[in-house]
């Protein structure tokens, strides 16, 4: 397994209750195929560079996981399709092993 960062900026407007299930998918679907969280980074509520779909701040949360190449494929499929994010981007991190 390889080492992963994923940039998570989420619709600040969401409960903790909302905002925790989708850390929760975001953790299922790494663990899932046996990969493992290494830590999570909550950033809190930023102004963003621009406007993205009227929002001009956003919930920002760093994750640091080792995951296969299966596992990342999936995990951009399902970030893709949930509605409370609003960017995010993953990074394969050579410096990590």
């Amino acid at each position: 397994m390889k080492a992963y960062e994923l940039m998570l900026v989420m619709n600040p407007s969401l409960d903790e209750e909302a905002r925790e299930s989708v850390l929760e998918k975001t953790r299922g679907v790494i663990t899932a195929d046996g990969g493992v969280v290494d830590s999570e980074d909550a950033w809190g509520k930023r102004r963003l560079a621009f406007e993205i779909d009227k929002q001009t701040d956003g919930d920002y949360l760093v994750v640091m996981f080792h995951a296969t190449t299966a596992a990342i494929a999936e995990l951009d499929r399902v970030l893709h399709i949930t509605d409370p994010v609003i960017r995010f981007m993953i990074i394969r991190r050579d410096d990590l092993v």
